[in-house]
């Protein structure tokens, strides 16, 4: 879709060329959300890609994706890592159950930014303890992901923030994963997208797109059934089930118990 209200486009160089913010300014990643519907308030884009960021480094210690990365990037980057976590990672990148040309020009950061308790993005990050690296201005923040999203389409980033990239530590690309998706459709957005994580430290739960922010339980062991059912009871409690025309919160939150009961027998097992 065209936007008939751009009237100037920013291509940054280096991260000083980024502007000021100003009111109707919005980051220009992907795409894919942004020209799918009129966005009558903006009037400039600021091109992230000119940046040149790289897509995908891999450090000793960690993992580092661009927030400019897509999705089909780190989906055929996964499929030749030979990490434990490469299938569960593919399995996210697919999630988004766009078309070819969407996997394509979507982005890791787009996806994050825009929020939507769907966003497989955020289940991914949060299953892998990765950070958010926030560009404020000249400062720099590091935000877990599992506190970068604050509810449907809200963020913790500031006007005028940029999310940089995402770090993922590397010895959790070798842990144990169970991932469980519920949709009404067979192609339909994610009513539950849950991930858990087994390792040396524990036991780890990301619930996503059933609630309206993302969850992330925590234990030192897996627990049995019932503690895991009063753990997701107590950290929905305060937001509730998510509600939309792709699932009914008493259907949402039945769903997440279920694939979490399989994701915890999985892992048992």
């Amino acid at each position: 879709m065209d936007l008939n209200t751009i009237d100037t486009l920013v291509r940054p160089a280096v991260r000083r060329d980024l502007p000021a913010p100003a009111r109707g300014d919005a980051f220009l990643a992907g795409g894919t959300w942004l020209f799918s519907e009129p966005q009558r308030d903006l009037v400039r884009l600021i091109d992230l890609p000119s940046l040149g960021w790289i897509p995908i480094a891999q450090e000793p210690d960690r993992l580092v994706l661009a927030a400019t990365c897509t999705l089909a990037g780190l989906d055929a980057w996964a499929a030749d890592a030979g990490w434990a976590a490469a299938d569960m990672v593919r399995r996210c990148c697919r999630a988004l159950w766009g078309s070819f040309k969407i996997c394509n020009a979507a982005t890791i950061g787009g996806n994050l930014c825009l929020a939507l308790p769907a966003a497989p993005m955020a289940a991914l990050t949060i299953a892998l303890e990765a950070t958010c690296v926030v560009w404020s201005g000249l400062e720099t923040d590091r935000i877990p992901a599992d506190r970068f999203i604050l509810g449907p389409q809200r963020t913790c980033l500031a006007p005028g923030a940029v999310l940089r990239q995402i770090e993922v530590p590397s010895a959790l690309l070798s842990a144990r994963f169970a991932l469980r998706q519920a949709s009404l459709t067979v192609e339909g957005r994610s009513a539950a997208l849950l991930i858990g994580r087994l390792d040396r430290d524990g036991f780890a739960l990301a619930i996503t797109a059933s609630v309206p922010r993302p969850l992330s339980l925590r234990f030192d062991r897996l627990p049995d059934g019932a503690a895991l059912r009063a753990a997701i009871e107590a950290a929905s409690a305060a937001d509730g089930w998510y509600d939309d025309m792709h699932g009914a919160p008493d259907w949402r939150r039945h769903m997440t118990v279920r694939l979490a009961g399989e994701i915890l027998a999985e892992l048992a097992a």
